[in-house]
């Protein structure tokens, strides 16, 4: 299954970001720490490329502790790079954060070079709910739903310290499928632009293999482990009651209650990937790109090679042919 979104207000967000990144000092860019590498925008790295970045981990009390670590360490080798772990229960985020940038950039700070840094992030994941909780007020609306913020805002965590805050952003064409089904089950994606059956199942396949214990204590059953994603499903769905018309259990509301769970954090703790899972769905996924390219360009070829055979045909003279 393929999944896109990329609304609207999403072109305007990106060409206004590209217009701001000029101006800033460093970027944070807020991942989710259950999903860290499909919900890092390669977009944003894009039009972020050179600016010293802090790669935030939020919600990292919905994810797997060793796992984060791993992510952590992970992204923290990149060069001019730092890597933090946040979540809603951080008793001073602000500050963790103010002073992760400044060690970005010890050079900048005071009024002569106050320190501009952009926050930025995939729509869900966190970034209104962290800035409120830094502000101890509600400056950011906050919301279940994908895309709540839509207008750019200027924060002042100190005197010589501007936080930017944008609209959350993907990306025009998700080119890893696992990538899609995951940001998906995360909720960075609108409801419109996918299958939730689907998605609930793709999300069990994952979380079954390195989680199973979880599932078992959530819905009081434990599956064998060949078992198929969709007999888990329904089983999920009858012990939970999604009952549909003529007292069926309804697939729809199954995978609701699944989505839920998760992205609520019933399930407890677990990242869904690790940065070498991650690194081979990339390759795969440039793997189906540079075949479509060439079936493209062999097709394209094989066109342009007919139309000539046609025009010859039509004006009467043969292709000459060297002897």
């Amino acid at each position: 299954m393929t999944i896109q979104w990329f609304p609207g207000h999403m072109h305007a967000t990106r060409k206004a970001m590209a217009e701001r990144v000029r101006d800033v000092d460093a970027v944070v860019e807020l991942l989710d720490a259950r999903l860290p590498g499909s919900s890092e925008n390669p977009l944003l790295a894009e039009l972020t490329r050179g600016k010293p970045a802090l790669k935030l981990l939020n919600k990292q009390d919905l994810a797997d502790p060793a796992l984060t670590r791993v992510w952590l360490d992970h992204l923290q080798a990149r060069p001019a790079t730092r890597a933090l772990a946040m979540d809603a229960s951080e008793r001073a985020p602000a500050r963790r954060l103010e002073a992760a940038c400044r060690a970005l950039l010890p050079n900048r700070g005071g009024l002569v070079k106050p320190l501009r840094v952009l926050i930025c992030g995939i729509p869900n994941v966190g970034k209104s709910t962290l800035i409120n909780s830094m502000l101890g007020q509600r400056a950011a609306r906050t919301g279940d739903e994908p895309g709540i913020t839509k207008t750019e805002q200027r924060i002042m965590l100190a005197e010589d310290f501007a936080l930017i805050d944008t609209p959350g952003l993907l990306w025009p064409r998700i080119e890893v499928d696992e990538s899609g089904l995951l940001l998906a089950a995360s909720g960075a994606v609108g409801r419109n632009a996918y299958d939730e059956e689907e998605v609930a199942r793709a999300l069990l396949g994952r979380v079954r293999p390195r989680y199973a214990d979880r599932l078992a204590t959530r819905y009081r059953f434990a599956p064998a482990p060949a078992a198929p994603d969709d007999e888990v499903l329904t089983e999920i769905g009858r012990r939970r009651g999604a009952l549909g018309p003529g007292g069926r259990i309804s697939l729809q509301k199954a995978a609701e209650v699944v989505l839920n769970d998760f992205r609520s954090g019933a399930w407890g703790p677990l990242t869904l990937e690790t940065p070498e899972e991650f690194a081979a769905w990339c390759a795969a996924a440039a793997a189906r790109e540079a075949e479509r390219a060439a079936r493209r360009e062999a097709e394209a070829a094989a066109r342009a090679l007919a139309r000539s055979g046609r025009r010859l045909a039509s004006s009467g003279d043969e292709p000459e042919v060297d002897e």
